[in-house]
Formats: structure tokens, C-alpha cells, sequence
């Protein structure tokens, strides 16, 4: 099969697209051929090594796994002997620890879930990674109740496009910050009102949230609570921060602050599982939201997408087709 990799960290240069072995699956795996993956933020993570800790899982020199790619959206080709839910021939997405930028992926089952028959499989694509985040972030940190007033601070990234769609399916008043370019998409997305944050700090606007989602990580947490109401909550879900030890510094202020005011301050990992997953279909298959897509990229140009991923600040998402 061909294969998205690299051996060793560093910038969209290290990949290259090559021929391996298709990969074996143990008894709780699917073997899925893939037909479209996105590319995500933790995917660039995984590509430069950054920040260093995560190295202690990945890999302290160079990475343990050759292949990129997290989002999965294609057909199952074979099941383990304990699998139950599928069989092949299904069609499913997940959210894998690493290869999906290839043509054949292996998947647990515990991760993947049928897709929407009404979603072309490149929309598919965009949900495992951000609208799994998105909705954990939300619903479960966030606790999200209808006609809440909900900011999303990032609102035009993956993560971002997910929190708006969600929220306001879920009944919330969103409010979506994001740049100059990406008012209208926002906007589109079913944002009730949204801040370029080129021209307006949300932090210093004089508004109050009940429920701040933030994608982006760049205010101080406590500009942040500025912008909450009294008993308002504060969900970080931002991979940004230093180089080494990334949102990881944040996270811990956030937690060691929150028993001491009247707002709750909490962050989060996002965890890939199936019952999210299922939940986001849910409402996918309910039509109450569409995943958008920036960007299609075929397989032997999955270099280049990872590049200009990394390299421009892009709208919704990319997704690379094999």
C-alpha cells in the first residue's frame, strides 16, 4: 500500500509517500481501506515532535510509527475474531493513534462507528478527531444547557467549526471569534453573532459568557474570566503553548484556580471513543449539522497539504483523498 511517512521529526520536508506492508490487525481491530483522512493539528504534533514531552510517548529520537494521519473514513476489508459490530463491507470512520495518511489502515473497533450514508466519504473525514473535541468540550466538560450564551474562541479551525455547529444545534447562543476572512464562514456555520479578533478583544468587549470554549489558547486565563458571567464556565481544549511542555502549564493554573473562584476553569484531553462518536452521529444524522471542508488533497500530495496545513491558518478543514 502506499503510505504517508517519516523518519524522523521535523517540518513538512521529513514526509514522504512510499510503499509498505498493508498492516496486520489483532482480534479487536478492523482492517479498513481508507478513503479520505483530515488533517488535524495533532498530526502536525506527532510531525515536528512538539512539544518535546510528548516525545516520551512518541518517541524520544524519532518517531515509534511511521505513518501519519488520525481521522479514518473508508470500508471495512476484514474484522478480528472478536469483533461483533461490523463486518466487512460496512462503511465506518474513527480516530486512530497514527496511519491513516495510507491506503489501508488499522482501526479498534472500540473507536469506530458507521458513518452517515447522506455524507460524501470526504466529509466523514473531518468529524472522528474535531467533533468528537468539540462535543466532549461542550457537552461533557462544558455541560452545555440550551439558550446558554456559548463563545468559541478559534471558531474557524477544526475544532472550532465543530464547537459552533454543535452548539448551536444543541439550542446555545454562539458566539464564534475568529479573523477577518472568516466572519462569513462563521457566520454560515450558524454563529448568532461573531468577533474578528483583528479589529475587537473578546476578553476587553465588556460581554459576558455563560460558557467559554477556547480553541485558540493565546488570552491569559484571567482576561479570559473577564468574559465570563459570575458562575460561568472556562473549558481550555488549545494544544498551543510552549515547545516544551506545550498547554500542559495552562491546563495546571486553570485546575489550581478553579477552586478558589466563583467560575469554573477546566481543560481537557480529548479521548477517542465510540460513544462520542456515536453521539456526533446522531445529530450529523439528524441533519441538524453539515462538516465543511476547506481543502482536498490526493495521497501523493499529502507532503504538501501537511505544508500548507502547517504554514497557513485554514478554514474548517483539509482532507486528504486516496
Amino acid at each position: 500500500m502506499r503510505a504517508l511517512t517519516q523518519d524522523r521529526y521535523g517540518s513538512a520536508e521529513v514526509l514522504s509517500v512510499r510503499q509498505l506492508p498493508r498492516p496486520s490487525i489483532t482480534d479487536s481491530e478492523l482492517l479498513v481501506r481508507v478513503r479520505a483522512a483530515s488533517i488535524n493539528d495533532a498530526d502536525l504534533r506527532l510531525m515536528t515532535g512538539e512539544p518535546y514531552i510528548g516525545r516520551l510517548a512518541l518517541g524520544l529520537t524519532r518517531p515509534k510509527s511511521a505513518v501519519r494521519g488520525r481521522d479514518v473514513a473508508g470500508e471495512v476489508v476484514a474484522v478480528g475474531a472478536a469483533v461483533t459490530d461490523f463486518r466487512p463491507g460496512d462503511a465506518v470512520y474513527a480516530e486512530i493513534e497514527t496511519g491513516s495518511f495510507a491506503e489501508y489502515a488499522a482501526v479498534p473497533a472500540g473507536r469506530a462507528w458507521h458513518r452517515p450514508a447522506h455524507l460524501t466519504v470526504t466529509q466523514a473525514a473531518t468529524v472522528p478527531l474535531a467533533g468528537v473535541t468539540a462535543w466532549q468540550g461542550l457537552h461533557r466538560h462544558g455541560r452545555l444547557q440550551p439558550g446558554q450564551r456559548v463563545l468559541v474562541n478559534g471558531a474557524s479551525g477544526g475544532v472550532g467549526t465543530f464547537a459552533v455547529l454543535l452548539a448551536t444545534a444543541l439550542g446555545a447562543e454562539v458566539t464564534g471569534v475568529c479573523r477577518t476572512r472568516n466572519v462569513e464562514l462563521v457566520r454560515g456555520l450558524g454563529a448568532s453573532d461573531v468577533i474578528d479578533y483583528t479589529r475587537q478583544d473578546f476578553t476587553r468587549s465588556g460581554r459576558q459568557w455563560d460558557l467559554i470554549l477556547d480553541v485558540a489558547g493565546r488570552h491569559r486565563l484571567a482576561d479570559c474570566r473577564r468574559a465570563l458571567t459570575p458562575r460561568g464556565t472556562l473549558i481550555l481544549c488549545s494544544g498551543a503553548g510552549g515547545r516544551w511542555l506545550g498547554p500542559l502549564p495552562r491546563l495546571a493554573r486553570a485546575v489550581a484556580w478553579s477552586p478558589f473562584v466563583g467560575q469554573r476553569l477546566a481543560g481537557y484531553l480529548a479521548m477517542a471513543d465510540q460513544r462520542s462518536l456515536r453521539e456526533v452521529t446522531e445529530l450529523i444524522e439528524a441533519h441538524r449539522i453539515v462538516p465543511p471542508v476547506e481543502r482536498t488533497f490526493p495521497l501523493a500530495d499529502a507532503a504538501e497539504a501537511m505544508r500548507v496545513f502547517a504554514t497557513e491558518h485554514p478554514r474548517s478543514k483539509y482532507v486528504i483523498e486516496m
